[in-house]
């Protein structure tokens, strides 16, 4: 084969160190989403089970309350916002096996997202509408129509979460590899 029919050489992609720096800016933001539905999962929702009725009322009430903060916030928000930006930075860079790890992680936060605002806080928001848990009426009820269904559905937002996690590792060290 002579030169002049051989194919071009490429040079080959050198990591890229703002995106691998986006990347583990939403590798963080991440495992901090993840690490709050696990303990959910495991202490908080465990621990409530054992309660009576208007106690695990009035908690998650405080509970959905108290997570309405800017921390948190920037926290949800920031795991798709910083996952798609590090997508696209890595596929900008050449660096589309990386990328195509960081784009899957992003996937599966939107059904994260979408579990949380079409499940999650609609249940959340008939909790707080159902009125001071002091005074129900009837908080055996109200639990009903809360507990049963919010509680497998955070698992799904921590297996989620946490698949998002694996991603994003493997996205960082397929970025670091060049």
């Amino acid at each position: 084969m002579s030169v002049l029919s051989s194919p071009p050489v490429r040079a080959p992609h050198r990591p890229s160190p703002f995106a691998g720096a986006v990347l583990g800016a939403a590798a963080v933001v991440m495992g901090l989403m993840a690490g709050l539905f696990f303990a959910f999962d495991v202490s908080v929702m465990p621990g409530l089970a054992a309660v009576d009725d208007r106690t695990f009322v009035a908690a998650m009430q405080a509970a959905n309350a108290a997570i309405l903060n800017p921390v948190f916030g920037l926290t949800f928000g920031g795991a798709a916002v910083l996952t798609l930006v590090a997508g696209v930075l890595l596929l900008a860079g050449g660096r589309r096996r990386a990328a195509t790890w960081a784009l899957a992680a992003l996937g599966l936060y939107v059904v994260v997202l979408v579990l949380t605002m079409g499940v999650e806080v609609p249940l959340n928001d008939q909790l707080a509408a159902a009125g001071d848990a002091r005074t129900l009426a009837d908080p055996a009820a109200v639990r009903a129509r809360f507990e049963p269904t919010w509680v497998p559905v955070n698992v799904f937002r921590t297996l989620g979460c946490t698949a998002a996690l694996a991603c994003l590792a493997r996205a960082i060290h397929l970025n670091a590899r060049g």
